[in-house]
Formats: structure tokens, sequence, C-alpha cells
């Protein structure tokens, strides 16, 4: 389906993104939405946990076009792992632009466009089991709000850039995440300004700078190494 919305622009890779005219950024890098998504989140998040495990639990911060949490469904099938995945959104898109998004066909995984949808259609605040593999829960609501106690394994912080929604990178969001995760747990983000890294460090995250994804030199990774005291 060609894409009608004028939120709607394909990235360098050939895949769709959404401008936010709240917020005045896309959702995802101009050089590739899928690349950045396997990049930053699957590649230095997801399969950084998933060695030797049978199960995941997984939070992103920005559910956005889905795409994230489709690739993870998408992952959680090939290989046979058990994802319990939550979803934070605050202004989430359309159905009618989610049904214009091109995912499901470049990844190959036309079958799986019901699920894709799914994301977008579903009941929000309900768990919902998308496949033998993976179950699905979607939050309307900011961030800010909520307070989970050592949760996920893995999290996705996929927030708009600091100049956009500054608050979601400030130290008590950072708390947040950092009571959110199990000792262990990993936090991968596209953002590598030095401030948000500063502050990740000064609450108890190990902060691992590694090479980002097209048309980024850096990203970031954030480790819990410790227990909430």
């Amino acid at each position: 389906m060609k894409a009608t919305s004028p939120r709607i622009f394909e990235t360098q890779d050939g895949s769709h993104s959404v401008f936010s005219e709240q917020h005045g950024v896309s959702y995802h890098s101009k050089y590739g939405a899928i690349q950045e998504s396997q990049h930053v989140f699957l590649e230095s998040g997801l399969y950084y946990k998933m060695t030797g495990r049978k199960s995941l639990a997984v939070l992103e911060i920005g559910l956005g076009t889905g795409l994230n949490a489709f690739m993870t469904l998408l992952e959680s099938e090939k290989h046979g792992i058990q994802i319990d995945y939550t979803a934070v959104e605050a202004f989430p898109i359309s159905l009618e632009e989610a049904e214009q998004l091109n995912y499901p066909a470049l990844l190959e995984s036309g079958e799986w466009q019901k699920q894709f949808l799914a994301i977008h259609q579903c009941e929000w605040n309900e768990p919902q089991r998308f496949s033998p593999h993976f179950t699905f829960t979607k939050l309307l609501r900011r961030f800010e709000e909520l307070d989970f106690s050592e949760t996920f394994d893995v999290i996705y912080f996929d927030a708009f850039a600091p100049g956009a929604q500054p608050e979601l990178w400030e130290a008590p969001v950072m708390e947040i995440m950092y009571r959110s995760l199990q000792t262990g747990g990993v936090l991968t983000t596209y953002c590598a300004k030095g401030s948000v890294k500063r502050t990740l460090k000064s609450i108890g995250f190990e902060i691992e700078a590694l090479p980002g994804p097209p048309g980024k030199r850096e990203m970031t990774r954030a480790v819990k190494k410790n227990a909430v005291v």
C-alpha cells in the first residue's frame, strides 16, 4: 500500500517513519527506520540478554509506530523464546497510519501483518497474546506516571530526542528505569549525548558507548550492575 498520510515518509533503507508535528521530529532516523531498530534495540539490547535464556521481559519507552515491538515479536518466533513485552505510549499514531506502514512487507513477514496491526488495534492496559511466544501489553500514559520494580531484563529507550522531550532524559525518569530493571538488565538508546550518559552513570548504570546505526557515530548501552538499595 502506498502511504497517503502526509506524516509518513520513506527513510533511506526504504522503510517508513512518521513525523510528529507535536514534537517537531520523526519517530525514526532518516537513514533507515528498520536499520536503526535492528542495530540499537535488537542487536545491542535483545540479543545481548537473549543468549541462554528461555524468557525475557522487555519494556519499551515510546511504542511509536510499533516497529520495535513487531521486530521483537518476529525474533521471539525465530528463536522460540518467550517474550513479555510492555510498551508505554502517550501519543499513539492512528490505526489509519499504521495500516500504511510497510514494515511487514520489507521484513518479508507479510503473514504477520495481522499481528502488526494488532499492536495498534488491541486494547490498552490489557495483556494480549499475539503468538505462543509473545505477550504484549501497551499502556496509554506518560512514563513519568509509572513505577515498576525490578521487572524487566531489557529496556528499549526510544523516546523522542532530548531536545523534543527533555523531561524524559532527566534523572527522575532515569531513576524509574533503573528501578524497573532486574540486576544485570540492560537499557539501550540511540542517544549518545554526554549529559544523558552522565545522568545514567550518576544513577548507577554502567555505560558503554557503542558504534551507532547508519548516520550516527555512537549509541549508548547502560547496564544495571547492582540491585536497588
